[in-house]
């Protein structure tokens, strides 16, 4: 537990936050934890493979059993892998890509000076919900968001004189909530609009056109969410996280000040740079290498090629204002500053060797192929239809999301059985992907199987408290991930009995007896 808590403890949430802190902070380190994990999924598969268990996957009408870790195939599997399990672990990429990039800027004190202008005029009590809703914004870039905003919000917590961890929780918290409550389209729709289109053409392979979605099949609920969602993370942080944190007593030069000539001079060119970079990226959107065909934004390289963008206009906007400013004293400066932000990764890059090695053992077994198809069955053996469905599903979803971090493979799994199994009960493909969505986003934030929480952890010990533990920053997350889903269903329920659409053209229901 973070040494800047206040001790006093009162009522039950406060009760129930100290036992899941208690209960987290029980797990070894992370490299410990996903080797134990490792060991408990070869296991668990050679027992399944031992004892002939299979289960039929109903997106390829094929059987599915589970693999034998300890077996000739399990070896060389291993033996041949375990380089790539570890260079191929997505994650490894994109953080350190996107550290990079924002280490730039906040070596060259781009970040504090940017901060200093625009937050000036914002009342502090609006922070909150102002990072809340830059996390959701900022899902534009899917998983680049969860290493973005929560350092952002730190500083912005610092500024205004509030703890900085508790910026991260809001930011962190935002940020998984935004792939359901993001206002803009993003890749995360495309991505999952393909799943359920492919399910589609599986189940109705003559007609399946017909009942295809767009990006924009949860657009109009999303917005909805994204409203509710600033609030409710913005008031859970103020009400309860923030008062168990107490006054930040950090070092002194962390506060932000007023800038220097030298700084405002840094700030002009980084906002000239970004200024110029944008213009160009218009332009090839507009004359076609970026766009799509028919200039269309779905699905251009523009929006695939995201990480890329961010990653030179992060990293450009950084150097420009530390050479101009004179913070980067020519080459050797900008190496250092690169230098000085790899090395505070460490730490995440040695945990995310074991990280890839649980993930693809995960993966080669079969056992998250056959958790979503045990969980399907049980649920489609409860005979639910209506809006208890809808709960459950959601529920469904919400577990298996604890064991399974990465969204779109989960929903790949989930589709060719739920999209079938609700549109014979009425229920258009859109609507079951939004259950889906409202079930994956909510708890992103708290499973411990997440590489980007414990690269948050990371920072945040780096930075702010070297004694800070996983358990403090999950059971500051809980509150807000439960009242979420608990709320998120009311407003999904009360969305649904309207009739309203949840998207452009897309009802909740199909027409009555179309299948």
């Amino acid at each position: 537990m973070s040494n800047n808590k206040t001790s006093e403890k009162k009522g039950f949430l406060d009760v129930f936050m100290v036992a899941v802190e208690k209960v987290c902070d029980l797990l070894p380190p992370p490299t410990i934890l996903f080797c134990i994990l490792f060991l408990i999924v070869a296991v668990i598969g050679a027992v399944l493979n031992v004892t002939g268990v299979e289960l039929l996957n109903p997106a390829t009408q094929e059987y599915v059993a589970a693999k034998n870790f300890f077996t000739k195939e399990g070896l060389q599997w291993f033996m041949t892998k375990m380089t790539t399990n570890f260079s191929g672990f997505g994650p490894l990429a994109l953080v350190l890509s996107m550290t990079l990039a924002v280490g730039f800027c906040e070596e060259a004190g781009l970040i504090n000076v940017f901060l200093r202008v625009v937050m000036k005029n914002v009342p502090p009590f609006m922070i909150p919900f102002a990072c809340a809703a830059m996390g959701m914004v900022m899902n534009l870039a899917s998983d680049a968001a969860g290493i973005l905003v929560p350092p952002l919000s730190a500083i912005v917590y610092i500024g205004v004189g509030r703890h900085p961890i508790v910026g991260m929780l809001c930011g962190y918290a935002g940020a998984n909530v935004g792939y359901a409550a993001n206002p803009i389209i993003s890749g995360t729709d495309t991505l999952i609009q393909g799943f359920t289109n492919q399910a589609l053409e599986g189940f109705l392979p003559e007609t399946f056109s017909q009942y295809t979605v767009e990006a924009t099949c949860n657009w109009f609920i999303k917005i909805g969410s994204f409203v509710l969602c600033t609030f409710l993370v913005g008031t859970i942080v103020t009400k309860v996280i923030e008062p168990r944190f107490g006054k930040y007593t950090g070092s002194a030069d962390e506060k932000i000040e007023k800038n220097s000539a030298e700084q405002s001079k840094g700030l002009r060119a980084a906002g000239l740079f970004a200024l110029v970079y944008i213009v160009i990226l218009l332009a090839l959107f507009f004359t076609g290498p970026l766009a799509a065909e028919g200039g269309a934004f779905i699905g251009s390289p523009f929006l695939s090629g995201l990480i890329p963008i961010l990653f030179i206009l992060f990293a450009g906007c950084g150097v420009v204002c530390g050479l101009a400013s004179g913070t980067f004293k020519g080459t050797a400066g900008i190496t250092k500053a690169m230098n000085k932000q790899m090395a505070g990764m460490a730490s995440f890059v040695s945990f995310t060797f074991f990280a890839g090695q649980f993930q693809s053992l995960f993966n080669w077994t079969k056992l998250g192929t056959m958790l979503a198809i045990v969980g399907a069955d049980a649920l489609e053996s409860l005979g639910l239809v209506g809006i208890p469905m809808f709960v459950m599903f959601i529920l469904l979803t919400t577990l298996i999301n604890m064991f399974m971090s990465s969204g779109s493979a989960k929903w790949a799994i989930l589709a060719p059985i739920f999209v079938p199994m609700f549109m014979l009960l009425g229920y258009h493909p859109g609507f079951t992907q939004l259950l889906y969505r409202l079930g994956d986003s909510p708890t992103n934030a708290i499973t411990p199987v997440s590489p980007y929480i414990w690269m948050v952890l990371e920072i945040a010990r780096t930075k702010y408290d070297k004694d800070l533990e996983l358990g403090t920053m999950i059971g500051g997350l809980v509150p807000i991930a439960i009242v979420l889903e608990v709320l998120w269903i009311i407003f999904m329920i009360i969305w649904y009995l309207t009739g309203l659409p949840i998207g452009p053209g897309n009802p909740t229901a199909l027409p009555a007896g179309i299948l």
